[in-house]
């Protein structure tokens, strides 16, 4: 019953936070756009507050799922090969995370070096890799 608890939590963790990393380049979209000071600083605040909101997400969804695959155990984890490229992935979306807090600290600074365009390209890049994540986790094709 335990594992059930850790995949609803898993799942509920991994949600809270991917909302948050949809809304963070968004926020760099209307960061980047405006020329006001006093604007630019209460995104600086809302970013900041932002992924310090998400990151504790980040790390409850790793915790949670190190704790699944723990209760499987190590033979179901070394015969679940759509796992192994899920965890890949995953590595992607973390370097993700991560490349927005340098770009939050960029803001910070008011050293921006990119247009709303790209933001909005970095707002959408993540989907797909959430759409292979979530289709190994549900179809688990090998």
């Amino acid at each position: 019953m335990y594992i059930l608890w850790f995949k609803a939590l898993h799942i509920f963790f991994m949600l809270a936070w991917m909302a948050g990393l949809f809304y963070l380049p968004r926020l760099f979209v209307y960061h980047a756009t405006t020329q006001s000071q006093v604007v630019k600083d209460e995104f600086k605040v809302m970013e900041r507050r932002l992924w310090f909101f998400v990151t504790p997400f980040a790390l409850l969804t790793l915790a949670f799922g190190v704790a699944l695959i723990v209760s499987y155990g190590g033979t179901w984890f070394k015969m679940s090969g759509w796992l192994h490229i899920k965890l890949l992935l995953l590595l992607a979306i973390y370097g993700y995370h991560f490349y927005l807090f340098k770009l939050m600290k960029q803001f910070a600074r008011d050293e921006n070096r990119h247009t709303p365009r790209f933001y909005r390209f970095l707002n959408e890049a993540p989907v797909l890799i959430i759409l292979a994540i979530v289709c190994l986790a549900v179809v688990k094709p090998f």
